[in-house]
């Protein structure tokens, strides 16, 4: 059964959501409108295309472009016709000008910034390592070592006596 599935699954296409009665009777210009359809955001779904959506306003979309393809019109002036009505929300894939460079720019500075703020805070803190790190204990005099011996001496357990366990 599940082997069944699995093959079932596998076998199927994706779905378009384009309707029979969308469909344009010349072919290149069916083929304008599905490539146009793929590049325009069902402003329903707001990730999908309008060639994937079943939303209804997906569906006036569809045939929007495909009756200005009807028309005659290019390419451009479709999406110019729909960006001009809906704003440049409607594009899935957003121009590069304006305002829309500063959204496309934003993550690599984000990333920027911090790595260099990383870059920054890493060596600040090998700065702050080295410069708290205690400086080497001088070993102990001949005075200072029997001083010890004779503290150590007074102590009543004998583990203590010895210097090198301390």
């Amino acid at each position: 059964m599940a082997v069944a599935a699995l093959v079932g699954l596998a076998l199927m296409s994706p779905a378009a959501a384009v309707q029979p009665d969308e469909v344009l009777p010349d072919p290149a210009q069916e083929a304008r409108a599905r490539e146009l359809s793929k590049e325009l955001r069902c402003m329903v779904c707001q990730n999908q295309s309008i060639d994937d959506s079943d939303a209804p306003l997906a569906r006036d979309l569809r045939l929007l472009v495909r009756e200005r393809i009807a028309q005659g019109e290019s390419n451009q002036q479709v999406l110019d016709y729909l960006v001009a009505r809906y704003g440049e929300f409607v594009l899935l894939r957003p121009t590069w000008h304006g305002a829309n460079v500063i959204l496309w720019l934003a993550p690599f500075a984000v990333l920027l910034f911090g790595g260099l703020g990383l870059v920054v805070a890493y060596r600040r803190r090998g700065a702050q390592a080295g410069a708290s790190e205690a400086p080497a204990a001088a070993p102990l005099s001949a005075e200072e070592e029997a001083r010890l011996r004779a503290a150590l001496a007074e102590a009543p357990d004998d583990a203590a006596r010895d210097v090198t366990k301390v």
